[in-house]
């Protein structure tokens, strides 16, 4: 018997996983890890933080790891099904569902069903169960995609994406918390009814820098210099409207809008010279938008500007006797960014369609003097200002994500920047932001968002920082929704941030109560400090009858929000005060990640790209842990490093989740039900065990568990009465939701 199949029969009669066990265990591999730097130290103390080896995390077994299996069936479902997928999910917050039979997961207007795996086994509907904490669904697994999993397989074992290594990272949320060995898929296994883990690598490429600059964040200077495709306010090099400049991406944006690029791109930096009010958070204006960048930008295209205050409107606005240049735009680009690792699911994270993640252009502001030709680095005047534009990649479905997968990591094959590796590069990204890619949304433009992170503008020498964000959709405050919207950029409130100037942070008693029982009830258990933690939770517009979300982020102050009330004894207030803070602007932008280093010695501050120390942009240490090998670990903002220091790899991170969607993903196709299936659950069983996400709206009808299994044998029969079009996704799409902003 393989070594794999010895060691799923292990895990048939192990208990569930016990993380307190397991991150107990220690042991030292022999499988390559993220190549270090010669001479690194085992342990760095820098500033805000200190980086430490990976190799230092503590191995585990590989099996318990495993949280889904895939199982061929003897004989197809009613509905043609021909796969088990069993998924151990997490607790549910709601503690009532914690024995039910049934539960249901996201959207309930598109839910998913599963059914506990013992039960379906006692029941003889599935050969047999994983164990404790497993629940099942149901899908169509066709032998081509077999296939192409040892397809992918075998390029791995030929070096096709370099050198691998069986040892993997496990990582809680955002934080590296173990190591363990891959499990290849044993295909025979599956194809005779054993439950196989399907959606683990056997192997992965070695994480490494240059791994990391061709397939995460590309921020070299033969891409972000190229000469075909950017240009470089600071030297005049480069073809001005290449399709990775400012201009190019405004162009894309702007059609649509009824107005030119040039007066799109004037009305948004326009919206920086007066005061607004959105969600209850009125934000004072930044007029210094106009002298820093607004004239000195219209005097080298060659025009006359001038800011007045008109007086039949009592608001300053911008004169200028012709348009903005838009080629010379004082936007240089730092960085081409795959987020591929905030693919998510609709409905909360449990959704049905998978989509891509997004593709972020991160530029930086200059005031070249002079401007264009004739300039060098040395004139170039950086500006603490980042303008990043967030593209959602267009595409649903398994397929799409992993072809996108595939993508980006045939770049990583590439072995230089050469002209083969910017034009496909290029391929990818005119995929996504031209005009017309993404048809549901406004000016039929791609774009989720666009951030600012900025401190050249404040009333005090540029400071504080503040963090702005705009959509091209109107915000319903009161519901929650976007309408997308053909026009100019509109002000959007900040995604998981409070408002910093109605909510003290570090005093408040909304944002203590939200985070001691919202926050608090969506966290995942059980808790370890500080290697398991991570939570569910959406910040809401309004709590507790007043406005919660704001409209913009300051930085320093705050630095971090606390919850002044939680105990230093209860690690899941702990938990949760940590995960609300991490995921505010705030807090991800200053002490909560460590990006705190004012001198910019050891790291960054405030920006996790820095737009000041020229080309190529340094990274925060959030982002690199301190170099391939390293994670980089930050004391508490609120309790210290006596109780938990919280470490993070976030590129490690990144290139594990990429390469297991390029090689190691299997799409199924599933059979959903819709909304009617609950309506006769509720009739039926009176209630729905439907696990509502912390601060969602409740569902029109009534929560509760199931326990009855003849209701369960009722409930499998119901399906084909009620079943809609089928839809792809990875055998794994039912991860929980994780709370990934930036």
């Amino acid at each position: 018997m393989s070594r794999e199949r010895k060691g799923l029969s292990v895990w048939r009669f192990m208990p569930s996983w016990l993380p307190g066990i397991l991150l107990a265990v220690s042991g030292c591999s022999k499988e390559p890890m993220p190549v270090e730097a010669p001479g690194a130290q085992t342990a760095r103390v820098e500033e805000g933080g200190s980086a430490s080896r990976l190799r230092e995390l503590p191995t585990v077994d590989s099996s318990p790891v495993v949280s889904l299996f895939a199982q061929k069936l003897k004989q197809p479902t009613r509905l043609g099904e021909t796969t088990a997928v069993h998924v151990k999910l997490p607790a549910p917050a709601n503690e009532a569902l914690a024995d039910s039979l049934v539960r249901v997961v996201g959207d309930p207007k598109a839910p998913v069903v599963l059914f506990r795996s013992d039960t379906l086994a006692e029941m003889g509907a599935i050969p047999r169960s994983p164990g404790p904490g497993f629940f099942t669904l149901f899908s169509q697994l066709p032998d081509s995609e077999l296939t192409r999993r040892l397809g992918s397989e075998a390029q791995l074992a030929k070096g096709e994406f370099g050198e691998t290594t069986r040892e993997r990272l496990l990582f809680n949320g955002r934080h590296p918390a173990a190591r363990f060995t891959g499990l290849a898929v044993d295909t025979r296994g599956f194809r005779d009814g054993d439950m196989v883990p399907l959606a683990q690598c056997q192997e992965v490429p070695v994480s490494t820098q240059a791994g990391w600059e061709k397939t995460l964040l590309v921020r070299d200077p033969a891409v972000v210099l190229d000469p075909e495709r950017t240009w470089d306010p600071c030297t005049g090099a480069g073809t001005k409207g290449g399709v990775w400049t400012f201009a190019h991406l405004i162009r894309q944006m702007a059609q649509g809008s009824a107005t030119t690029p040039e007066v799109f791109v004037t009305q948004w930096l326009s919206r920086w010279l007066n005061d607004f009010t959105l969600n209850g958070d009125t934000v004072p204006a930044r007029r210094a938008m106009y002298a820093e960048v607004i004239a000195p930008w219209a005097a080298a295209s060659g025009a006359q500007s001038s800011l007045f205050l008109n007086a039949s409107t009592g608001r300053w606005e911008v004169r200028l006797d012709k348009p903005l240049d838009l080629g010379i735009a004082p936007f240089r680009l730092l960085a081409i960014v795959n987020r591929i690792d905030l693919g998510n699911n609709t409905g909360g994270g449990y959704g049905r369609q998978a989509n891509p993640g997004e593709l972020r252009f991160v530029f930086g502001l200059t005031r070249p003097s002079p401007w264009g030709r004739g300039g060098t680095e040395a004139t170039c005047n950086l500006k603490p200002f980042t303008a990043i534009f967030e593209y959602g990649v267009p595409g649903r479905g398994c397929q799409k994500v992993v072809g996108w997968a595939r993508q980006w990591a045939q770049l990583g094959t590439h072995a230089s920047f050469d002209a083969l590796y910017r034009a496909r590069l290029a391929a990818m990204t005119e995929s996504v932001v031209l005009h017309g890619k993404d048809t549901d949304k406004g000016n039929w433009n791609a774009l989720n968002q666009l951030r600012t992170n900025e401190a050249v503008l404040g009333p005090k020498q540029g400071r504080p920082w503040e963090l702005r964000e705009f959509r091209l959709a109107d915000e319903d405050t009161s519901s929650g929704n976007d309408l997308p919207t053909y026009g100019g950029l509109r002000v959007h409130t900040l995604a998981q941030t409070p408002d910093d100037a109605a909510h003290d942070s570090q005093t408040d008693a909304d944002v203590d109560l939200f985070v001691r029982t919202q926050v608090k009830s969506g966290v995942d258990q059980p808790v370890l400090l500080p290697t398991r933690c991570a939570a569910e939770f959406t910040v809401p517009h309004r709590f507790r009858g007043r406005p919660m979300r704001g409209a913009n982020s300051l930085v320093a102050p705050p630095t971090h929000w606390a919850a002044r009330g939680a105990p230093v004894s209860d690690a899941t207030e702990v938990c949760a005060r940590k995960e609300f803070s991490l995921n505010t602007c705030n807090g991800c932008h200053f002490q909560d990640t460590g990006t705190n280093d004012f001198s910019g010695v050891n790291n960054t501050a405030f920006t996790h790209i820095s737009p000041t120390s020229g080309i190529p942009a340094r990274l925060s240490k959030f982002l690199t842990g301190g170099g391939p090998g390293f994670m980089y670990s930050v004391p508490d903002a609120q309790f210290g490093a006596s109780v938990a220091s919280w470490s993070f790899a976030d590129l490690q991170r990144r290139h594990e989740q990429l390469y297991e969607l390029a090689t190691c993903s299997s799409c199924g196709r599933f059979l959903g039900v819709d909304e009617g299936f609950l309506v006769r659950m509720e009739a039926l069983a009176g209630a729905v065990p439907l696990d509502v996400s912390p601060g969602a709206e409740p569902p029109p009808f009534k929560v509760g568990a199931i326990h009855d299994v003849a209701m369960v044998t009722r409930l499998l029969e119901l399906r084909p009465g009620f079943k809609q079009e089928s839809w792809d996704a990875p055998l794994s799409f039912l991860k929980p939701p994780q709370v990934f902003v930036h």
